[in-house]
Order: structure tokens, then sequence, then C-alpha cells
């Protein structure tokens, strides 16, 4: 198999060392800005794979996310921030990573090298056909990743991935692959960098498009959204009085009584 790691590629820069902070930040700035232009790329694969998502949330299945490090803390936070977003359960988005949630904070020394934990995890979950699975690995390498996929494989659970390297094993153990390819990092190897923000501009597009299609939008607005702070109650309270063209006060009055705006806004439509 032809297989070449860019993201481990000598940097295309050197002598970091001897750079002002501004050419440092210049710089860094300077290799951000391909990102997204690899992200376009890669826009077929990620409505493939999306498709897929809409599908199985629709008939009652559930979004994992696996991974390892960096890429699988970002699985978390793309998980972790759907129930708040979009006033889905908890459970519809789940983030799995290799050696569990202390991991979270303190990097856990060869918890990516399993090659049985990651199912043992999808297992402890109750894992089935209905189910999606999507593993992210910068490098389409890591072996906790990949024998978790190829384990969904073997037991009819639709696999995707977000790898930033071309045809890697990674790739070629996922049915619907998503490879971003965005080359060397500033920092030779540090996939934190723009795999890192490849890999969390693509779980935005996953998410948010998935969610639309499963109507917890309404025009622009996120009107399932869980009211869980001032802010988002003042925000709640604005998309009710334009929506309605009502006072302030009584769009606080209809969001104290039906704790969402979705409800407040048909309630009041419905005469209630």
């Amino acid at each position: 198999m032809n297989f070449t790691k860019t993201t481990e590629q000598d940097s295309n820069f050197d002598h970091l060392e001897k750079m002002s902070v501004e050419e440092l930040l210049t710089n860094i700035n300077s290799e951000d800005k391909t990102v997204p232009l690899a992200v376009e790329k890669a826009l077929p694969q990620i409505e493939n794979l999306v498709n897929q998502i809409v599908e199985k949330l629709k008939n009652g299945g559930r979004l994992f996310y696996i991974g390892a490090g960096t890429s699988g803390r970002l699985g978390i936070l793309d998980a972790s921030e759907c129930p708040p977003t979009f006033g889905v359960s908890h459970d519809l988005v789940i983030g799995l990573l290799a050696g569990g949630d202390i991991a979270i904070r303190k990097a856990v020394e060869f918890a990516e090298d399993s090659l049985t934990q990651a199912w043992d995890d999808l297992q402890a979950q109750n894992i089935n056909t209905k189910d999606i699975v999507i593993g992210i690995a910068a490098s389409g390498t890591t072996p906790y990743v990949i024998a978790g996929l190829k384990m969904c494989n073997k037991n009819n659970i639709v696999t995707g991935c977000i790898t930033c390297n071309h045809k890697s094993p990674l790739s070629h153990t996922a049915q619907f692959p998503i490879e971003v390819i965005v080359g060397p990092e500033f920092v030779t190897g540090s996939s934190r960098m723009k795999a890192g923000t490849a890999q969390k501009l693509v779980l935005n597009m996953i998410t948010t498009t998935t969610m639309i299609k499963l109507g917890h939008i309404k025009g622009n607005k996120m009107v399932d959204m869980q009211l869980s702070n001032n802010k988002l109650v003042e925000r709640g309270t604005q998309m009710i009085m334009a929506e309605l063209d009502i006072s302030k006060v009584e769009a606080q009055e209809l969001l104290t009584t039906y704790k969402n705006v979705r409800e407040a806004i048909k309630n009041y439509k419905n005469g209630n």
C-alpha cells in the first residue's frame, strides 16, 4: 500500500527558535489559512458521510466518535456541545477516548495502541447496527481507532473516519472516509495544529448539518437550545420577540412557562 504521512513530514519553516514573536505568529497564521481550502476539497466525502449519519439518526440510531489524544478530545468536545446547542439527548452523539475520561486532561501512556479497548468501549454503550461510528485520527494509523472500526465493520455497523493523510490504513478501513490533506505542520509532527483545526472544522460541519436536517434549527436560530445560562435565556427571549413581534416582557413570560423557544412559539401561535 502506497502511504506517506504528510502530517509527519518536515515543516515548511526552519530555525523557528530564531524567529521573532511576530514572525512566528505570522507564519503560523499563513499555514492556518490553508486549512479551509483543504477541507473544501473533501466536501464530497463529508457529504457522503453526513447523508449516512442523518439516515441513521432519523431511524433511532446514535453517532459515535472514537479517537485518541487531540483527535479523541475533539470528538468529545463536539459531542458535548450537541445537547446545549440543539436540545438533543446526551446519548445521541457520544465521544469515546482511548484511555477513558482521565485522558481528556492527561495523556494515558500507550492507550492508543490497544487493539481491543475501542470495541470494549463501544460494547459498553450497547453499540448496534442502528448506530454509526466515526474514527478520528490525524495520522490515519492509530491502532485503537482502526481496530474499533474493523470490529464495527464485522458487526455490520456503518463506519466513517476523519484523517489528514491520503490512503491511510484508517481510510481503507472506514466505509465512508474523509481525508483532509493539510500537509506538514508548522512544528514538525504537531498534528494538534493544522490537522486538529481541520478535524474541528469537519466535526462542526457534520453535527451542524445533521442537526439542521433533523429539524433542530428554525430559520437560522437554535430554537431547541438548552436555556442553561443568562446569555442563552436572553438569546431565547430575543428569538421569541422577533418571531412573534411581541414585547420583551411577553416573550420572557412565554419562555418561563414553556422552557423552550420552539414550544413557546408554537403554543403562542396555537393560542395557548
